[in-house]
């Protein structure tokens, strides 16, 4: 089963596109989102993803379809990327946020226990692994990814788990960690969803550096974008979504509602974003009848203003260790 763009009417009806414009789809994936903008306009768009899987299917795409256009990279770079490729300005940026349908059907990519696989889960298939995580982080550094990234409860214990089994052998594939957290909880206890479901999430969000890479797209979609363009923000994470939240509210000049993590603005730069509409839009139930992985997402929109783009560093709002630190297995 391939990648379903969730909420693609909404995405298209946000994003307006038309005739003579450019579009960024930063997070290309499965092409859903972009084949549906070049069908919408004759506009061209930019095809950005860190994966080479997400690439190769970009550019087959590109050789009937000459308006688009595949650069690999990350999305949190997408001014350095476009600016290189003699782009400076565009007129919409389109982000889904998380991990595809193609990325986790694929065993071998180890980002779900539902097959077994190696434990990667690097969408960039560099750096440190999941495996390198839960193999050599230091146990109160472990809890902290677990806790912070999947508002897992059972934090503590799901790491000391970890550190007791990887000090008899390390772990190598998905199912051996999912069942060591599914024993350290005792079993699944009636839970609609498996124990280890939010430990993985975490994991993947860590490894991935995605709230990192979330608030770094966002600040380069303001600094790229023109007047009166469009920045539509699709998420599946409550995490992911206060982000994106409290950047679109603070831009537009509301402050952060007295959150802690981004606290009111008496007075500061001129607003760089206008909200089409305060809340998020959430799929219909007829979309998440159809599409089940619909039901959490959220999309939330910001029209460019002309105002200079702010200097301010975009804060995720979440504290954990430093990826770079993780030993890496020869």
């Amino acid at each position: 089963m391939g990648h379903v763009p969730v909420l693609l009417n909404e995405v298209l009806e946000a994003l307006a596109p038309a005739d003579g414009e450019t579009y960024v789809d930063g997070t290309f994936g499965g092409g859903g989102y972009a084949l549906r903008v070049l069908e919408s306009a004759d506009c061209k768009v930019i095809g950005i993803d860190r994966d080479l899987d997400a690439i190769a299917r970009a550019e087959k795409l590109s050789e009937t379809e000459p308006r688009l256009t595949p650069l690999l990279g990350r999305f949190g770079d997408m001014d350095a990327l476009l600016l290189n490729n003699g782009i400076d300005r565009v007129e919409g940026v389109m982000l889904d946020i998380g991990v595809s349908s193609f990325q986790i059907d694929q065993a071998e990519r180890g980002f779900s226990f539902m097959r077994d696989g190696p434990l990667d889960m690097r969408m960039g298939r560099s750096g440190p692994s999941a495996a390198d995580v839960v193999n050599t982080m230091a146990p109160a550094d472990l809890a902290q990814v677990i806790r912070q990234l999947g508002e897992e409860k059972q934090a503590r214990r799901i790491a000391g788990a970890i550190v007791t089994r990887r000090s008899e052998k390390p772990f190598e594939t998905t199912l051996d960690l999912a069942d060591a957290i599914e024993t350290a909880l005792g079993g699944r206890r009636g839970r609609k969803t498996h124990p280890a479901t939010l430990t993985f999430q975490a994991l993947r969000m860590f490894v991935n550096d995605e709230l990192g890479e979330l608030a770094r797209g966002l600040a380069a979609a303001e600094r790229m974008l023109v007047p009166g363009g469009r920045l539509v923000v699709v998420t599946f994470h409550s995490l992911e979504d206060r982000l994106v939240k409290l950047f679109l509210r603070s831009r537009a000049g509301l402050g952060g509602g007295g959150s802690r993590y981004l606290p009111e603005r008496a007075k500061g730069p001129a607003p760089t974003f206008d909200l089409l509409q305060k809340k998020a839009i959430e799929p219909s139930e007829s979309e998440t009848e159809t599409n089940p992985r619909a039901r959490s997402a959220r999309l939330r929109v910001g029209v460019r203003t002309p105002a200079a783009f702010w200097v301010d560093a975009v804060d995720t709002g979440v504290r954990v260790p430093d990826l770079r630190d993780v030993e890496v297995a020869a």
